[in-house]
């Protein structure tokens, strides 16, 4: 399956390692210095299980700030952009994750969009509503800085929020390592 993640930060390289190992994988961040080291096989973020998975294992990985040509060919795009909170206006800040939604649709609107990006109640509603498009998921993380892949492999426990039989099983197809815990 062709998937393509945006954001590289904590829960985006965790996904992008753990996911490169079965599918053909597009990093895509703004940030050139982010790609550049996901592209040398190297970590952005400080996690030794990402950096030493990067530089042994045989992942199918291209990286990229051209966020339009990976969500073209990609069955599944994953959103972990950040989403600080503003304690001024009491939200989180959720442009990032509405600006990709936007770019995926524009460059491929059959893709599955999953968001990993920490949202408010009703987000993906919001969006739905917005866009026209049912084809929006929500996944939360539960990742520890500094332990970001090994919490992908071994979660304690995987949400979805889903309600339709191809997202399912779209899902069920990049969640396959963890549930048969083959890696």
């Amino acid at each position: 399956m062709k998937i393509a993640v945006a954001g590289l930060g904590y829960v985006g390289t965790a996904n992008v390692v753990m996911l490169a190992g079965r599918h053909q994988v597009a990093a895509v961040d703004l940030n050139p210095e982010r790609v550049a080291a996901i592209a040398a096989r190297q970590s952005p973020i400080e996690d030794r299980l990402a950096s030493e998975w990067l530089a042994t294992r045989d992942l199918d990985i291209t990286a990229t700030t051209d966020g339009a040509s990976a969500y073209a060919g990609a069955e599944l795009v994953l959103v972990a952009t950040p989403t600080d909170y503003d304690p001024v206006t009491n939200r989180f800040d959720t442009s990032s994750v509405e600006a990709v939604i936007r770019q995926v649709q524009a460059a491929n609107a059959d893709a599955l969009i999953l968001v990993r990006s920490t949202i408010p109640v009703g987000f993906v509603e919001r969006m739905r509503a917005e866009t026209g498009s049912d084809r929006i998921i929500f996944a939360p993380e539960f990742l520890r800085e500094g332990m970001a892949l090994h919490d992908t492999f071994y979660p304690d426990r995987i949400v979805v929020g889903a309600n339709d039989e191809h997202a399912v099983a779209v899902l069920r197809q990049m969640y396959r390592p963890l549930l048969e815990q083959t890696f």
